[in-house]
């Protein structure tokens, strides 16, 4: 095998992680979901014209799985909001080597929302850009950046895309 050549089963384990990651949010086990992160793991999410733009400015920030479980405590707690999930649906993984032992992983996503009444509509498309790393014989994310298609969102975005 070439030095950058993706083992099938690598493959097969990033996307498991992936559609992990989706089914959390989408069944709505939001408090298992940070444990998808290393300690130190980041999570962004940012427009596609900010990104192109080399602007750090996003719609979320989170610097390590504290903060992501924060989130999630917050939304539970404190954030006043219409209830409404999320139906995530996942592209093919395109996955290359990164530098020491990390992954490199491009994920397309569309993730429709369903409001308490029934309503639904297309609510954010875009790509996942993650960096994941194995520990322990676990895939986890070192750093998942959420670039959206569009720069509107609504104002209190507050379940993870």
């Amino acid at each position: 095998m070439k030095p950058n050549t993706i083992n099938p089963e690598v493959l097969q384990r990033v996307e498991l992680l992936q559609m992990d990651y989706a089914n959390r949010i989408d069944d709505e086990r939001y408090e298992e979901w940070p444990a998808l992160f290393t300690e130190q793991g980041t999570y962004k999410v940012i427009s596609r014209d900010n990104h192109r733009k080399g602007m750090p400015f996003g719609f979320i920030y989170c610097d390590n799985r504290r903060m992501l479980r924060d989130r999630i405590l917050s939304m539970r707690r404190a954030n006043i909001f219409e209830p409404h999930t999320y139906r995530h649906l996942l592209s093919r993984t395109s996955l290359s080597c990164g530098e020491n032992g990390e992954f490199l992983a491009r994920t397309s996503y569309m993730v429709a929302r369903i409001m308490q009444d029934g309503a639904q509509e297309l609510f954010s498309t875009g790509t996942y850009v993650d960096r994941i790393v194995e520990e322990n014989g676990e895939l986890l994310f070192k750093e998942k950046l959420v670039i959206t298609d569009s720069s509107c969102i609504d104002v209190l975005l507050v379940i993870p895309l």
